[in-house]
């Protein structure tokens, strides 16, 4: 499986059902949306969900559809909100966690890496179960809460070495070193 945080994840919507058989000439059939660094993956975990929900495998079934869902508006700072189920050393886990980002994808990149770090776990033992946009109001984590709140999220700019304003008015070599404390 090529690495699930390298190159970016991207939101596949994948459509498929049961292949139809005299018995069962018209199959429904199933969308899942997944997160995979590609189609061939996305196709691949359709199959592993689709046999542990339904009594379908891909030998007796078919994909009907493969579509990338892109984010609408990727200009625009959201919040998102992944409901996830993990397998660690000591059993299965669900979990809930927020991210603060432009795109969905970039928040999922995210929480791949965030659950590598904190929980060591690889991305083939995460599920997302659910995602969604949560709103400022609802916002419950802290390390999310800190970016919303008027006033309380400040970068100050420490070090800062100031520069000549003009090419002619810089030296090369200079007799003292650079004052960076300007309080």
């Amino acid at each position: 499986m090529p690495h699930m945080t390298r190159g970016g994840v991207k939101l596949y919507q994948v459509v498929g059902r049961k292949a139809p058989t005299e018995a069962d000439p018209k199959p429904p059939a199933y969308r899942m949306k997944l997160f995979a660094p590609n189609e061939v993956i996305a196709r691949s975990r359709f199959w592993y969900f689709m046999h542990q929900y339904r009594n379908m495998k891909k030998t007796t079934g078919e994909i009907l559809d493969v579509n990338e869902i892109r984010e609408k508006d990727p200009r625009t700072i959201k919040n998102y909100g992944l409901w996830l189920r993990y397998d660690s050393r000591s059993g299965t886990h669900n979990m809930y966690r927020e991210y603060r980002a432009l795109k969905l994808t970039k928040a999922v990149d995210a929480m791949y890496s965030e659950m590598a770090g904190r929980h060591r776990t690889r991305p083939r033992s995460v599920q997302i179960i659910r995602s969604a946009v949560v709103a400022d109001e609802d916002v419950k984590r802290p390390n999310t809460l800190q970016f919303l709140e008027a006033n309380r999220a400040k970068f100050p700019l420490p070090h800062r070495i100031q520069r000549a304003p003009s090419k002619k008015m810089r030296s090369t070599f200079l007799a003292r070193r650079p004052s960076t404390h300007f309080n």
